[in-house]
């Protein structure tokens, strides 16, 4: 399943924030980095599981979307912990 939402937060807090959150906070199926760039980053886990974030600049803040076969509920989470972008905050 694919989950987008926006953020006040850099690309790159977004990023470094996943990296913490899915190593930290998924108790029992925790995901690790397995390929990162500028503006994405795939972590694996339970069963060789996928989680792919990308992260793109938009008016104000940064549209993060994540797509995951398992760890849906914990992207969920995650994206729970991303300050929203706000209307009118360009």
């Amino acid at each position: 399943m694919t989950y987008e939402t926006t953020t006040s937060l850099s690309g790159a807090s977004v990023l470094a924030q996943a990296k913490r959150f899915f190593q930290e906070r998924v108790p029992g199926s925790a995901a690790f980095p397995e390929k990162e760039g500028p503006s994405y980053l795939t972590l694996r886990g339970q069963g060789g599981e996928e989680v792919a974030i990308s992260v793109s600049e938009v008016a104000g803040g940064t549209r993060v979307r994540a797509g995951t076969l398992l760890f849906d509920q914990a992207v969920g989470r995650f994206f729970s912990t991303l300050p929203q972008l706000t209307e009118g905050a360009a």
